[in-house]
């Protein structure tokens, strides 16, 4: 079965996996047995960045992530290549292994780290004494509560790679990026 496109998405190699009931994923997605420890470890040993996004089923918004925004070659590759990412449901009931080791089911997770938007990507620390605490003021560096049009999307997560929330916020890193482009005589992508 086809996809219907957005109207917001380009011509692309990248289509979205479906699901069923509007839920969307990306074959690279890491396959987990949902122990954020274990998969924590995975990440560390590929030299990747860990991150665990955060869905529902029907939700308009993760969908155009997984349309538009995955489907752009620049944004996909950089993502895939970069990032180890989770994909969980703040509805679900799957049972999640905390970074604790604690027991939850995914619905449970979602409302003790606070996530109430789809879609929510946390991105987390490559510290992993601050993963072992299982608070996410402590392991979580960055949060993208909500959908980002696709260079934002992709400025965020080079904002991760970089460890660039180390120096800076993201609005002033987006401020730069922008200026960069400026500087250089560019325009800023718009995809």
């Amino acid at each position: 079965m086809t996809l219907p496109r957005s109207p917001q998405a380009a011509e692309t190699r990248y289509p979205p996996l479906e699901l069923g009931k509007g839920r969307y994923s990306q074959s690279w997605f890491l396959e987990s047995f949902l122990e954020l420890a274990d998969d924590f470890s995975e990440t560390q040993k590929a030299k990747k960045r860990f991150a665990i996004l955060w869905e529902q089923e029907g939700c308009p918004y993760c969908r155009e992530m997984h349309m538009v925004n995955f489907a752009i070659p620049e944004i996909h590759d950089y993502v895939k290549q970069n990032f180890q990412i989770i994909q969980m449901d703040i509805w679900g009931s799957r049972e999640v292994m905390d970074f604790a080791g604690n027991k939850k089911t995914e619905r449970e997770l979602a409302k003790d780290w606070k996530v109430r938007f789809t879609p929510t990507i946390q991105f987390i620390t490559d510290d992993g004494a601050a993963i072992a605490g299982n608070v996410p003021k402590a392991f979580e560096v960055a949060r993208m509560p909500g959908y980002l049009r696709p260079v934002h999307f992709l400025w965020m997560f080079e904002f991760v790679r970089e460890q660039a929330y180390n120096k800076t916020d993201f609005r002033a890193y987006v401020v730069e990026k922008v200026a960069a482009y400026k500087a250089a005589g560019k325009a800023v992508p718009d995809w």
